[in-house]
Formats: C-alpha cells, structure tokens, sequence
C-alpha cells in the first residue's frame, strides 16, 4: 500500500481531505497530517512517505522549501501541490522543483481524486520497474540491461545489484550516458562498453569507460551522423548515471527543438543558458507593447521574432519553455488588467504550466505557444483599458516622488502598483514618454537611477 502525508495550514482543509478521500479503496494510507510546514518536514522524516501533499503557503517552511528539501533527501518522492488562484509565480516555481502533481483550490473530491490515480500510476510504474528482475528470464545480458535501467532510474540504490551483475568494475574509470531518436551503431573498442536500450521513441547508450577521453573520441567517431543526440557528463561515480541519464535527456531535447543534426554534450547547454538575457528583455517589451494595444499582427510579427530568436539564440529547450510560459503569464495578466479575461472563455481551470510539458514532449511547442497568445490577443481590443494603465503609472509616479530621496528598486515599484515589473516598465515609457523606469532596472539591475527624469513627467 502506498504511504502518504497531509500537510495544510487550514484545519478545515486537512480534515474535509481526510473524510472526502477513499484513500483505503485507492490503496493509499494516510500515514499522517500536519499544519505547518516545520512539523511536517519533521513528520515526513519519521514516517518516510512515498507521496506528499502540501499546500504552497504555510507557517513555519512554506509548502515549496518544505518540496525542495524532500526531494533532496528522497528524490524519489512524489510531491502534489495545492495552490490557491493566480498563484502563477508560485506553480512556476513548484514545478522548476519537480512536483508530480498541482491541485488548484477549492479542491473537489473529482480533482484529488483525479490527481492521485495520476500519480499512483506513476508510482506503481516505478515499483513495477523495481520488481521486473524478478520475472526476467535467466539471462546475463538481459539482467545487466535491466540492472542498468535502474542504475539510470535509481541511482546509488540499485548499484549494488547493478555491480553484482556487470562483475570486474575495478577497471571502470567513469560511465556516461548518450540519448538519441535513433539507434546509434558505435565502433568496437577495450576502451569503452556500451549497453544499448530503448526507452518508448528513446535510444539509450550508456558508455562504461575504461580509459580517459572517451567522450571526445565517440564525437568524433560519430560525427557522421545527421540526427539529435544528447550526451551526458562522465562521472567516476557510478551511482551517478542517472544524473548523466537525465543530462543526456535535455541535451537531446535540445537539440531537437532546435534542429541540431549532431551531437550536443550537456555542457553547452550552459553556454546556451548564459546568452544575453537583454536580448530576451528586448523582445518582451516589444511584445508586451504590441499586446496592449491590441494590434494583432503587430503582435503576430512579435511572435514570429520571438521563435526566431529562440532557434537563432540556441536557446535550450528547458529555457524555452520557461520564457514562453512568462509571455503567457504577463499576456493575462494583461487581459486581467483590461478586464477582458473573462473573455476568454475558458472551460476548465486554465494550466498552460501543465499544457507546455505535454506539447514539448509531442514537438508542437511553437503551434501551442502561438494559439496560447492568439486566444489571448483575440479578447484584448484596441486601446482598451487604458485608463487602468494610466492610473497605474501614475501611482507608480507619485509613489517614486514620495521616494526620490533614496534608491528604490522596479520590484519595490511594481509590488506597490500590483503589477509585473517589466510590463510597469514598458507602460511608463510608453504612457510617460521617456524611460522613466530606466533600461538597467527591467534587465534586472534592480536600482532606478536618474530620479530627475521624473521631472515634469506628469505632463503628458
């Protein structure tokens, strides 16, 4: 039976969640509740759960802190959040940490339950990988590959059978891990052993090394290829593969997204990361001011720039996801400020947090991105709203008069306002004339520098 936890600061909550749920009849034990997120860091660790439930906001360590150190001390757990609505910044960062599932509050009897068959599947999968040795066939080759698979999956807990089932490692100098959308025919070396698996549409090679600079080597010897493959960093630790795993996953997730016909090793994906950010900055602006005045293909054209860079940038996909879920996030809080996100019609609980995984695991993050800023264009007419966008620069004015004689931050400008920083930065120097909220601060500098530009601001 899987064992789980409870953890919400409102008691109302944690006891109409223990009564709703059947949590007998879908083999789940409610092993424990707590209401703040101290006692429940101090709960999971006595009673080692495999699945958690928290709220995002409580006392004492709030639900993403309380996530962040379970998965460092069991990485294996899974974690759903509850989250109240429009705490958007908040499901971003649950799901940068890793949480298997969001609930959005109130929570119905349908959406747990939903949520938990989800995540038992996921959990039942896993034990069913665990135990499949058991019914494999009597065979070495087989028996290291799924040794291997769960090295990959498990790390440093199945490294024990793994060692028992690959014999001599004394010799091994590291192991590294190549993922491609094909199978991959490596030469014949002493130098290195592979152990080729697939994974659904995933070619899986992970290279056992016995010398040093294999890496190098294999790129070489595979340049000829034409097609996406993701390389993972060698490590010495064998426990470490299912880190390289996870590497290998991203550089060749990568370099699909952005058409790379070769070899990526997860190392550049750092560099990637590392491009001007200003230039991401550029072309929100621009978006955001082709938004809010409601010209469609203004904004159409932005869109078209925005994917452009994208491809042009070598912006990992990981990245890529992230930046198209801030333009979403900024474009309702547009149609929220409007008042035309009603418009909008949804049908259902609106989760584009959810939505990207599915379409970037399918390849059409592009099509899902452009139909996500049309819906939201189509409910924005023009120069709608612009009173709002006036009387909230103007409080942002006052307020940064009322404050000149000491340094203030955009953040602290925008919280004061209720408003995204960079879209109050773009409304400034649009509504005001000049760059009142100056171009260092929206990159993100942090300090507003020049308050006598503010002089004479308000005559426009």
């Amino acid at each position: 039976m899987i064992k789980a936890v409870l953890f919400d600061d409102e008691y109302i909550v944690v006891e109409g969640l223990a009564q709703m749920v059947d949590w007998t009849g879908l083999g789940i034990e409610l092993a424990g509740t707590a209401e703040d997120g101290l006692s429940a860091w101090s709960m999971f660790r006595s009673i080692r759960p495999d699945l958690v439930l928290t709220d995002i906001r409580m006392p004492g360590m709030d639900g993403l802190k309380l996530i962040e150190e379970i998965l460092k001390e069991d990485p294996e757990v899974c974690c759903v959040v509850f989250s109240g609505f429009n705490e958007f910044e908040y499901v971003k960062r649950a799901i940068e940490i890793g949480v298997a599932g969001y609930i959005e509050k109130p929570i119905s009897e349908d959406k747990i339950e939903q949520t938990l068959r989800k995540v038992l599947g996921q959990i039942h999968k896993q034990r069913a990988m665990k135990e499949m040795s058991l019914k494999l066939e009597l065979n070495q080759q087989e028996l290291l590959k799924k040794a291997t698979w769960d090295l990959l999956l498990f790390g440093g807990e199945a490294l024990n059978e793994w060692v028992e089932l690959y014999g001599e490692t004394e010799a091994i100098r590291g192991i590294a891990v190549l993922v491609s959308g094909r199978q991959i025919d490596l030469p014949v070396s002493d130098d290195y052993r592979a152990i080729a698996m697939t994974n659904g549409q995933e070619h899986v090679t992970v290279l056992i090394q016995y010398a040093d600079g294999i890496v190098q080597e294999l790129a070489g010897s595979i340049s000829h290829l034409h097609f996406p493959i993701g390389l993972g960093n060698t490590y010495s630790d064998l426990a470490r593969a299912s880190m390289s795993y996870r590497e290998a996953q991203q550089a060749f997730k990568t370099a699909a997204f952005l058409e790379m016909e070769r070899l990526v090793h997860c190392h550049e994906l750092d560099r990637m990361l590392s491009v001007s950010i200003d230039q991401f900055h550029e072309r929100e602006e621009a978006f955001l001011v082709s938004l809010q005045s409601g010209n469609r293909a203004l904004l159409e054209q932005e869109v078209d720039r925005f994917i452009a860079w994208l491809r042009e940038a070598r912006i990992s996909s990981d990245m890529t996801e992230r930046l198209m879920l801030k333009l979403i996030y900024e474009s309702l809080e547009v149609a929220e400020r409007t008042g035309v996100r009603d418009n909008l019609g949804f049908s259902k609980p609106y989760l584009p947090h959810v939505e990207i995984q599915e379409m970037a695991d399918k390849g059409k993050l592009t099509q899902w991105f452009r139909q996500q800023i049309d819906m939201i264009i189509r409910a924005i007419p023009p120069l709608i709203g612009q009173t709002v966008h006036h009387e909230a620069v103007e409080k942002a004015r006052q307020y940064i008069e009322r404050n000149i004689s000491r340094d203030l931050s955009l953040q602290e400008v925008a919280d004061h306002v209720g408003m995204n920083p960079t879209y109050l930065s773009v409304l400034f120097k649009e509504i005001m004339g000049v760059y009142q909220i100056c171009h260092e601060i929206s990159h993100g500098t942090g300090q507003i520098i020049a308050p006598q530009r503010i002089q004479g601001a308000g005559s426009k």
